[in-house]
Order: structure tokens, then sequence, then C-alpha cells
């Protein structure tokens, strides 16, 4: 059932529209009494996912009772995140998800699904586990409310990843992301239909036809100014509403690219990006379009920590961001990785495959802890001096010294990609 439709690349959705479609879709909903709503975090500031929250609170008030940002493996949103990602919403809402106990499992994924769709390269089964509020808080309505855009894990983000991943539990999150990785990054970002989805489906299909989900997905691109703006929003209740969302992403969050880039140049802002684990994005979303040889720079002001989680970090301090034969080899012979695929995945999603230079500049992290991990360092002082965000545009940029580099401002925002390269992955 497809309540709101409306988007393509050259549209973008003002605040009175935006507030037009999620009334008039409420409303054809009918009554509810109680209504959980599942928002990303502050990692996923810019999803407009903030304004959408907003909305539904005003329109059901009291009756929306809870409030679960989909956190994942992520840190639980401070008070200023919530203060100004969800303003106006009281605080008392909101609950933190805890993906290593608050759970309850809603059935499992066979072992031969995972093998048919990993091609062979899997054999083990799913958990399709979720908080456990979804299911014991008795509610009439629960809001998914998220940006379809793509994504390194699954292809394209959101939809039925908003519940199993982002509410989800160790088992789901670990074989997801392992899944991912060692079917191929190439092979999944920028495609909706992947086996991580697939896997998704099923357990939508099959174990949650009970939960009343709603998915309200926007997706987000910059106008000519290079202001953020809203290209489409999509509300209802399966997988049509995210297809139609995802059809408009890969149009505007995927630039594809006529020729191999030499050097790249990101800038995470450091009120979003303060873990590698959230700022290899960088990596995720321009590996595609970087030339053999070439390099990767990434400006972290606000780089703190490797891992979102102590052990996940550790983990990554331990083994480091190396080749994906060398962290299979490290999977089959160390059980603590057995236990955290995500871990796994992860350093899989954040080695160049020794196929392009990777130099991160911390903003909080030291230059033995960078290169321990297998990341070139540079001076973060030094390098924001020669690339100033605030002087480079979204682009080919031609600097003074006649240097070219391809500038991204913000990787959470699309995919970068050699024509030649997609289409032969």
């Amino acid at each position: 059932m497809l309540l709101y439709a409306r988007g393509n690349e050259k549209d973008f959705l003002s605040e009175d529209d935006i507030r037009e479609a999620v009334y008039s879709s409420l409303e054809k909903l009918g009554y509810k009494k109680k209504v959980l709503a599942i928002p990303p975090d502050f990692t996923r500031y810019h999803s407009q996912a903030g304004i959408l929250t907003q909305f539904s609170y005003k329109y059901y008030k009291e009756y929306m009772t809870d409030i679960l940002p989909a956190l994942g493996t992520h840190f639980a949103m401070t008070g200023n995140e919530i203060s100004n990602m969800y303003h106006g919403i009281p605080k008392e809402l909101f609950r933190v998800h805890n993906w290593r106990s608050d759970l309850i499992t809603l059935g499992e994924v066979p072992s031969e699904f995972i093998n048919e769709v990993s091609e062979g390269k899997l054999n083990y089964s799913w958990l399709a586990q979720v908080n456990k509020i979804l299911v014991e808080g008795n509610y009439d309505l629960i809001l998914s409310i998220g940006q379809v855009v793509p994504h390194e894990v699954v292809g394209m983000a959101n939809y039925n990843k908003n519940i199993f991943v982002g509410t989800g539990g160790k088992d789901g999150i670990n074989k997801s992301h392992f899944l991912g990785a060692v079917y191929g990054m190439e092979r999944m970002m920028g495609r909706a239909d992947t086996p991580v989805r697939k896997v998704l489906n099923y357990a939508s299909d099959n174990f949650a036809t009970n939960l009343p989900i709603i998915y309200m997905q926007t997706v987000i691109g910059k106008d000519e100014s290079g202001k953020l703006v809203m290209r489409g929003l999509y509300i209802g209740d399966d997988y049509e509403c995210f297809r139609l969302a995802a059809e408009l992403s890969q149009k505007v969050n995927f630039q594809m690219l006529d020729k191999p880039l030499k050097k790249v140049v990101v800038y995470l802002d450091e009120h979003e990006f303060k873990s590698t684990w959230l700022g290899n994005k960088s990596i995720y979303r321009t590996r595609m379009a970087i030339e053999d040889n070439g390099e990767l720079i990434v400006l972290a002001p606000g780089l703190h920590q490797f891992g979102e989680d102590k052990e996940i970090d550790r983990l990554i301090r331990k083994y480091g961001y190396v080749t994906t034969p060398e962290v299979l080899d490290a999977v089959d012979k160390n059980e603590e990785l057995q236990n955290n695929l995500s871990a796994a995945a992860h350093l899989i999603h954040g080695s160049s495959e020794n196929r392009f230079k990777i130099t991160y500049c911390p903003g909080h992290l030291t230059k033995e802890e960078i290169n321990s991990v297998n990341f070139e360092y540079a001076d973060l002082s030094i390098m924001m001096k020669r690339y100033d965000p605030e002087k480079l545009h979204d682009g080919i940029n031609i600097m003074p010294d006649g240097e070219e580099i391809f500038y991204v401002s913000n990787p959470a925002l699309g995919l970068w990609s050699f024509k030649d390269r997609f289409i032969n992955n």
C-alpha cells in the first residue's frame, strides 16, 4: 500500500509539502492510540528524518509514546543530538537500543537460503531479531523513518534494514555485514536487489507481517547552490515504497564518472564522523572511482576512535584494515572474529585491497594509531590549509600549483564510480 509518492531529480519538497505529505498519509491510516517511531540517529542527521519525525509527533501528540532511534551498533544519542535533530520532541520519549541484549527473535532465515544468495560462499542461518519493544509494546503503528541512499553493506540503505539492522541484534548485524563483504562491495553498492536485501526481504515476508510498520523514505540531494533538499518522499508499507525511492536515489546520489580519479579528498564533518566505523564511508563511497595507485585523503577533524563499540574498536586495532584474503584467513583462525563478523566485514570494507593509498588526517588520533591499522597519516592542520573545505567545491578542483583533485564534502550523501568499473562488477 503506497500512501504517498513524489520525487524526481529536479524536484524538491518544501517544508509545507513535507507537512502535508505526512499529515495526509497518517490521516489515511485512521485513528491510532499507541505509536512508536523508529528514526535514525545523529549519524544520519542529513536524512531530514528529523522533520518527518517532528511532524509525526505533532500529528499524534501524546499517542506517540516511544521513539527508538535505529542505532544498530552506534553510540546512544546525546541530549544535544536529540535536541538538534528532533527539535521540540520531549527527550523522555527516546529509548536506547542495545544490540546485544534488547532483543526478540521473530524467526530464522535458513542456511540454504543464505547459501543460495551468497553464491555458495556462506552456509549459516540468520536470526531475524528486533528490539523487543516492537513486539511487547503492543503498538498499533510503527513508523520507520529514514533515507534511501547507496550503502556499502546492503546496496541501498533503509526500508527493512532500519528494522532488522537498526533495531537488530548481534547475529543479524554481524552476519548481514559479512554476507555483503564476502559477496563484494563493488557488486553491492548502488544496487537495490542484493543478497543482503534478499535476506531482509525474506525476514519481512515471513516473520514480520504482524508488525504494523509504515515506512517514510526520503531521497536527499543538493540544489544548484549546494544546499541539501528533499528530492523525494515515499510513504507506504511494502517494497514498492522502497523500490521507488531507490530508483530516484540512483539518479540523485550516484555519480558516474567517465574516467577514474587520481586523487580524491573527502571531508568528514566533526559532529557526524567520530570513528572510522562511520568515517570509512570516505573509502566505501569513492573506491569505485579511484584509479589504481591513486590516493584518497580523508580530512577527519572529529576522529576519536576506530569502532563505535569498545570490542569492535579493539578488534580493528588488533587486525587492521588489510586485504580480503587476509581478513578471511584471520576469521578462519580466530574465534573472536568469528563471533564478531561485522568487525571482520568492516575490515574488508576499509581496505583498498592494496589498489590505492588511503591517507587519514585525524583530529584526535596519533600517527602511530593510524599507521597501526594500515592507513597512511598526514597532519590535519597542514592538510586543511592545503585542501581548505571552505574554498573547495564538490567535484573537480584545480589547486594553485596545478594539482587536480576531486573533492567530496560529505560521503554519506552519495556514491561515485568510474563507469567501466561499475558495469564490469
